[in-house]
C-alpha cells in the first residue's frame, strides 16, 4: 500500500532471436535460458507472450554469414529475416507491439553498425542512408515502433522525414539517444553472431564513453529535437543515474536495456546457487521504475510476467 515504486507487466518488453530455418530452437550459451528460435517457433512464442499480457517484443536476427557484406545491404531485403519476423508476430499476435533494430552490426561483415572506409574508420552519413533503407522496410513490413541503435549522428531525422513523407507517420522512433560502449554487451553479440565479426576492434568512436552523463543529455536532446518519440538508455544496471537524469530533464518516455551481460550475471549466479532468481529479477527491474524508466527490455520478462500476474 505505502511502496512508493510497483512494477508490472506492462512495463515489460521481451527481446526474441530469430534464426532462419525450421522448427529451429538454439540455446544461447553464454545465456543460460534464451534460445535461437526459427520463425515458425516464433510464431508459437508470440502467442505465448500475448498469453502473457506483455505488451511488446522486440525482434533481433541472426543473419546468415553468407549474407554479411561490407555494406550490410540484407538489413533492407524485404524479404530478409527481420522483416518476416515482423510480419510473423503481428499475424500470431496482432495486439502485440512490434519493436525492430535499425542498426547494421548483424548484417555487416566486420560487425560495426554502419560502413568503414578503407582505413576502417565508419562513414556516418553514407550509414545513415543505408539506415533510412532499412527503416522503411522494416515500416513496410508493418513494425509499430522503430529503435535505431547505431549512434549515428543525424540518422533520427532523416529517419524521421522518410517515414513522414512515404505515409508512415503513425510508425514510432525509440531511439537509443544514450547507447554507451560497454563491455556488458557480450553475450548479445555472440547470439547474433556479430561478435566474430567484430573481433577486436570496438565501437568506441561513435557509441558513449562509460564516464560521461552530460554528453549522454546532449545526444537525447539531439535526438528529441530530430523527432524521437521515446528514448533510450543502455545498459541498465550501470546506468540508472543516466536513467534519472534523463528522465528528470526530458520528461520524455524513457525505456531502459538490461541487456545480455546482465541477465548473464544474474541468471548464472542464481543457477549457481549464489542469489535468489525470483529475488534479484524483481528488484532489479524495479530499481529501473524508481530511476524513472517508463519501460524494461529484459530477457526476464516471461518470467516476470508469470510473477506479476
Amino acid at each position: 500500500m505505502v511502496r512508493e515504486t510497483s512494477l508490472s507487466v506492462d512495463d515489460l518488453i521481451y527481446p526474441i532471436f530469430v534464426c532462419p530455418g525450421k522448427g529451429v530452437r538454439e540455446p544461447i550459451g553464454t545465456m543460460p535460458g534464451i534460445e535461437r528460435l526459427s520463425l515458425d517457433l516464433l510464431s508459437q512464442e508470440a502467442k505465448i507472450i500475448a498469453d502473457l499480457k506483455i505488451p511488446a517484443i522486440a525482434v533481433f536476427p541472426v543473419t546468415p554469414s553468407e549474407l554479411k557484406t561490407e555494406d550490410g545491404r540484407e538489413a533492407y531485403n524485404p524479404d530478409g529475416l527481420a522483416q518476416q519476423a515482423i510480419k510473423t508476430v503481428k499475424d500470431a499476435a496482432p495486439e502485440i507491439g512490434v519493436v525492430a533494430d535499425v542498426a547494421l552490426d548483424p548484417y555487416t561483415s566486420h560487425g560495426h553498425d554502419g560502413i568503414l572506409d578503407d582505413d576502417g574508420n565508419v562513414l556516418n552519413d553514407s550509414s545513415v542512408e543505408i539506415l533510412v533503407q532499412q527503416a522503411l522496410a522494416h515500416a513496410r513490413a508493418g513494425v509499430d515502433i522503430l529503435a535505431p541503435s547505431d549512434m549515428m549522428d543525424g540518422r533520427i531525422g532523416a529517419i524521421r522525414e522518410a517515414l513522414d513523407t512515404t505515409g508512415f507517420e503513425k510508425t514510432c522512433i525509440l531511439s537509443y539517444a544514450a547507447k554507451y560502449a560497454s563491455s556488458f554487451y557480450g553475450p548479445f553479440r555472440d547470439a547474433v553472431g556479430s561478435d566474430a565479426n567484430l573481433g577486436k576492434s570496438g565501437k568506441h568512436t561513435y557509441q558513449m564513453d562509460y564516464g560521461n552523463t552530460d554528453e549522454a543529455l546532449r545526444e537525447v536532446q539531439q535526438d528529441i529535437d530530430e523527432g524521437a518519440d521515446m528514448v533510450m538508455v543502455k545498459p541498465g544496471m550501470p546506468y540508472l543515474d543516466v536513467v534519472s537524469r534523463v528522465k528528470r530533464e526530458f520528461a520524455l518516455p524513457t525505456f531502459v536495456y538490461q541487456v545480455s551481460g546482465e541477465y548473464a550475471m544474474l541468471r548464472g549466479a542464481a543457477d549457481a546457487g549464489m542469489l535468489d532468481y525470483r529475488g534479484v529479477v524483481l528488484e532489479s527491474l524495479t530499481a529501473f521504475k524508481r530511476a524513472g524508466a517508463d519501460g524494461v527490455l529484459t530477457y526476464f520478462a516471461k518470467d516476470a510476467a508469470q510473477w506479476l500476474g
